[in-house]
């Protein structure tokens, strides 16, 4: 049983959320709840409406029906209000990589409404937090996939938002990385922002996140805390029991004989 919240106390609340792409509905409805100081976890199979939903959650996609809120502000009827409550990491990254580290984030914190002096300490705290201060004079072309994705969760950070959403953030980023992003992350939420991300990495949601809700064609059959969720098992086999997206080997007994 997934216990009521206190609607004074969510900073996300997705209701009836509906995208239809021609005849595919990519999300079927979806109702969300995150609570301030939450880290979030949202998993699913590929193609479930994971990033569609993350999407239009964070005004980059208009959706066909329902409603998203941040802290009180519709996302689609006070963008600029909601916007400035979010920081986002979306799929398919795309930064101004002809830039700078330095200049992306001078990009971003100014954008965001932040003076010179300010955005220049907070370049250099993320640029030390993130392991990135050696970096930052270098062309963000010239980055590896893991730097790429600090530099932007950097640029996503930089104007303090109350909500980070958050599509595969540690997709391409080595474990050591990873690690080093997780514990920033948490700082985070300790201090009172909350984390909403997507990830395939089962062990991962299971490990950092303290509430997770799986998606599966496009709808919600499960959400709530980690253990409402797993009821009794791991995470992992929740989520096969939900999906049915455990396949065996049979008829594969080509691949056992040789070649020769």
């Amino acid at each position: 049983m997934v216990r009521d919240l206190d609607p004074d106390d969510i900073v996300l609340e997705i209701s009836g959320l509906l995208k239809r792409f021609g005849s595919t509905t990519a999300v079927a409805g979806i109702d969300l709840r995150v609570p301030r100081g939450s880290f979030y976890g949202i998993v699913g199979p590929n193609g479930a409406g994971k990033t569609t939903t993350l999407s239009m959650a964070t005004g980059l996609l208009r959706p066909d029906g329902g409603s998203i809120s941040v802290l009180g502000h519709d996302v689609w009827r006070d963008p600029a209000g909601a916007k400035r409550l979010i920081g986002v990491l979306p799929d398919r990254l795309r930064l101004f990589d002809r830039l700078t580290g330095r200049q992306l984030l001078h990009y971003a914190g100014t954008l965001r409404g932040l003076d010179a002096t300010a955005v220049a300490q907070r370049s250099d705290d993320l640029a030390a937090a993130f392991g990135l201060g050696d970096a930052l004079g270098r062309l963000v072309s010239d980055y590896s996939a893991g730097m790429t994705k600090k530099i932007a969760l950097a640029s996503a950070m930089i104007h303090s938002p109350r909500l980070l959403v958050l599509d595969e953030p540690f997709e391409s980023v080595d474990p050591v990385s990873a690690q080093n992003v997780v514990e920033i992350l948490e700082r985070y939420v300790a201090a009172g922002g909350t984390v909403v991300l997507s990830s395939h990495s089962m062990d991962m949601i299971q490990r950092v996140c303290d509430r997770v809700a799986i998606i599966v064609e496009g709808a919600v059959p499960a959400q709530g805390t980690v253990d409402e969720v797993r009821e009794g098992g791991t995470l992992e086999q929740r989520f096969l029991s939900l999906t049915g997206e455990h396949r065996n080997a049979e008829g594969l007994e080509w691949l056992l004989s040789s070649s020769d």
